[in-house]
Parts: structure tokens; C-alpha cells; sequence
């Protein structure tokens, strides 16, 4: 989402656009899903994955399959935490419920939104719903909790390259 007519883009917002579409493009299994993050405000993401003959889970259905939702709602939650900071920090999930609701409508992009709902010291708290119309009527729905690194640089945990 972009700043209202006459009104500054948040810097911290824009950061975490580029930085969701950088990790995004990085991920190869995000990359492979086609996940994209279409909204971000502070503490809310809105994204969708396009539905696609081969992430179908059952091919007699034509049915997106679950690990799909799942990812795709696990990134939203991630980058909802990111928006909801006030500077970036490496977080980590903590644990991720799915409730499927429903199976998706074949054919249809998997659009969702996920809220960071509460910020402790270091957790996180996060709920999002995934859909294929319209968000009263979801295919899917998360509560999550993330841990905070605060104080980390992102990558900070990685081994050196041999």
C-alpha cells in the first residue's frame, strides 16, 4: 500500500515492502509458490500465492494443497511482526496453529492477512486468515507466536560460508 494522497510514505513501512520482496524472490520455496506481499500498514500484511496447476495438493480435486496456505500465511506472519517493530530484527517462529476451515475454490489465488495483534519483550503475537473470495468465508485461519532477536542483525546466527 502506498501513503494516502499528500501524506509521506512511513520509511519503516517501505523497508518492510522491499524487504518481504527481497526474501520473497530469495526463498526458493517462497519463490517457487509465487508468494507475494500485496498491503503492508503497521502490524498488518496482506499477500496472495496464484493459484497454479502444481501446487494443486490433489489433482482429482484441483485443490491448492495445505503446506501452500501454511507458507504462505507463516511469511504474512513474519513480515506483520516486521511492520509492527519499530526497527528490523531476525525473528523466529515459535509456533504457527493452522485451522483449515474449508477447501479452496480450484482455480483461485489464495489471498490472506495477518496481524501482529501484541508485542511482549521478546515474543510476538500474530493471527491472519487465508481465503479465495472474500475474507468472512475463509479457507484457513492462524494464531501464531514469534520470537524476537532484538538486537540481532539479520543473519547474525548464520555460519560462515566454507
Amino acid at each position: 500500500m502506498t501513503a494516502e494522497p499528500g501524506q509521506a510514505p512511513d520509511p519503516h513501512l517501505e523497508r518492510v515492502r522491499a524487504l518481504a520482496a527481497q526474501m520473497l524472490s530469495a526463498i526458493p520455496h517462497a519463490r517457487a509458490l509465487g508468494l507475494e506481499v500485496t498491503r503492508v500498514e503497521r502490524g498488518q500484511v496482506w499477500g496472495r500465492t496464484p493459484y497454479r496447476p502444481e501446487i494443486v495438493g490433489d489433482p482429482a480435486t484441483g485443490v491448492i494443497a495445505g503446506g501452500v496456505i501454511t507458507t504462505l500465511l507463516d511469511n504474512l506472519s513474519g513480515f506483520a511482526v516486521q511492520s509492527a517493530l519499530e526497527a528490523h530484527t531476525t525473528i523466529a517462529t515459535l509456533d504457527l496453529r493452522i485451522d483449515y476451515m474449508r477447501a479452496a475454490e480450484p482455480g483461485r489465488d489464495i489471498l490472506a492477512m495477518a496481524e501482529c495483534y501484541k508485542l511482549t519483550r521478546s515474543v510476538a503475537f500474530v493471527r491472519g486468515v487465508a481465503y479465495d473470495q472474500d475474507e468472512a468465508d475463509p479457507v484457513a485461519n492462524c494464531t501464531g507466536a514469534f520470537m524476537l532477536h532484538l538486537g540481532r542483525k539479520a543473519g547474525q546466527n548464520l555460519k560462515p560460508p566454507r
